[in-house]
């Protein structure tokens, strides 16, 4: 009895499987099987997720040489930092007496837009775009290279 070299099922001597359509006299090397992986666009995307994972693409081999995946990776990385220097400065704002009430405002508003951008970003970068931030997305074409 023979045995299907691609998902192990039980054959006929000579049978082509019903699963898979591959004949028991083939061998395992002949089996040419489609590379597993992420895309160029969901990459882009996951790498908005956090920090993490856009280090992560710019440090794994295969990603790290794709202009797409590390365009969206230093964008999401540039604007991680201008947020964290948005956040830091109205935390100092708040401290001050009368700004205080002001930054009270302005948090959930800045949060909110804060949110849409990077929600705009995640699916463009999705939709297999390269959507630029004003001066953001500049550094990180510079810096992802031609």
């Amino acid at each position: 009895m023979a045995f299907c070299p691609m998902c192990g099922a039980q054959l006929a001597e000579g049978a082509v499987c019903t699963k898979c359509s591959v004949s028991a006299g083939t061998s395992p090397a002949a089996i040419v099987t489609v590379p597993a992986g992420l895309t160029d666009n969901v990459a882009g995307a996951l790498a908005y997720v956090t920090i993490i994972p856009a280090i992560v693409f710019l440090v794994l081999e295969p990603f790290n040489r794709k202009r797409f995946v590390r365009f969206h990776a230093f964008q999401c990385l540039f604007f991680a930092v201008a947020w964290t220097v948005l956040w830091i400065g109205l935390s100092i704002l708040g401290h001050i007496p009368f700004l205080g009430w002001a930054t009270l405002l302005l948090w959930p508003l800045i949060s909110l837009a804060g949110f849409v951008i990077w929600l705009i970003l995640v699916l463009k970068a999705y939709q297999g775009q390269m959507f630029k931030l004003p001066v953001i997305g500049n550094m990180a074409e510079q810096q992802a290279g031609a």
